[in-house]
């Protein structure tokens, strides 16, 4: 979750609203599950489904977790509280992200500082790992690796955040390494693996590396200098990275890096926006929220990129309009097969926030109302 604009752009609202927050606050309750009928049934199709992370308001304990239900076309709002009844505060506080690896999802709640692994089929939870301000998972060869600030949330004090590394059979963490401060997303190539420094909680001392990890030794065996404040982290299938940069919403922009993971440097710039980004085959979706504190707006941008010849596009997965109506868009997927792209909008980030479907022609297919500031998605492969 990017905090900083998060906090500048629901201030006006958290102000107006207070009385009612901080009474949720001390009496969070659960969510319940609903069901809404969205697409006719698919039971063969390739993908079962796909599940939704929601981030939740901050220090609400309402991040929750959704399933869209492709075998039977119904869509399914917070289905953790359905299937884990004992746990008090539901999911947790602020789902920072989610992923699938064999039978088992792990969801990264980050101010409960937790990773949950459920059970696929079910949701209902194996075990609760616990990592101080958790923030990004991936896997390779058995092992999840988790990214993590340490530390107490927006502490410019904080120490280097680490990385992670847990057995997915038994859960246990096995070792950690000290990367930079506040790390964000993580990518592998080979057998090193890639994540984005970003030091939001100095923003005058933000960090400007990806610090590279052999995941033999696990050590950190290089630091790539990018730019300052980096986020988002993305492989492609010709063995480059895509890396944002946030700026410092000021007078430094938000821009994309290509990394070359044979010598780990820098080779292009793309001097766009973009705050999330996925890469499909050779194209790469992405938009951007960015704000401004000179202004105190956010320009709102959408785009597509060839990783292959590394060019801008000038096609659009929106065609028809329906951007006009996304507030801020918050979390992005793209369907391998269909090639539907599916982006979220966090609408003001203190009320349910809408997932859209769009074809590969760029129109609407379908929406739905989802949790609070929808974000994070994991695909059920049949």
């Amino acid at each position: 979750m990017d905090l900083f604009k998060k906090i500048c752009f629901k201030s006006l609202v958290i102000l107006a609203v207070s009385v009612g927050l901080f009474s949720c606050r001390k009496d969070p309750q659960p969510i319940p599950e609903e069901i809404v009928k969205v697409l006719p049934p698919d039971p063969d199709g390739l993908i079962k489904g796909f599940y939704l992370v929601n981030e939740g308001n901050m220090n609400m304990n309402k991040a929750s977790l959704d399933y869209m239900n492709f075998e039977t076309g119904y869509y399914h709002r917070n289905i953790y509280n359905r299937a884990n009844p004992e746990v008090v505060k539901g999911l947790g506080d602020v789902g920072n992200d989610i992923a699938i690896y064999g039978s088992k999802m792990y969801v990264v709640v980050n101010i409960s500082n937790k990773v949950e692994v459920l059970d696929v089929k079910t949701g209902k939870r194996i075990k609760q790992i616990n990592i101080i301000n958790c923030r990004y998972v991936t896997f390779h060869k058995g092992k999840a690796y988790v990214s993590a600030y340490l530390g107490r949330v927006g502490d410019p004090t904080a120490p280097n955040g680490i990385v992670a590394q847990i057995d997915t059979i038994s859960l246990a963490e096995e070792r950690r390494v000290e990367v930079g401060r506040q790390p964000e997303e993580m990518a592998i190539v080979g057998e090193k693996l890639y994540v984005a420094n970003s030091g939001g909680y100095s923003p005058k001392n933000y960090e400007r590396t990806v610090s590279v990890i052999d995941l033999n030794s696990f050590l950190v065996v290089k630091n790539i200098d990018v730019a300052i404040n980096l986020h988002r982290l993305k492989a492609d299938k010709y063995g480059d990275l895509y890396v944002t940069s946030r700026g410092n919403y000021y007078d430094i922009p938000s821009k994309l890096f290509v990394i070359d993971t044979q010598t780990d440097k820098v080779k292009k710039t793309f001097n766009v926006g973009v705050s999330n980004l996925c890469i499909d085959e050779d194209t790469a979706y992405f938009y951007s929220t960015e704000w401004s504190f000179n202004t105190g707006t956010n320009t709102i941008t959408y785009g597509m990129l060839d990783v292959r010849n590394e060019v801008i596009l000038n096609q659009r997965f929106i065609t028809d309009g329906t951007e006009k109506n996304i507030a801020i868009p918050y979390g992005i997927a793209v369907n391998r097969f269909t090639k539907e792209v599916y982006v979220t909008d966090a609408h003001d980030y203190v009320s349910p926030g809408m997932l859209y479907c769009f074809d590969r022609s760029g129109k609407k297919r379908w929406s739905v109302r989802t949790g609070d500031i929808p974000a994070h998605f994991a695909f059920v492969y049949r």
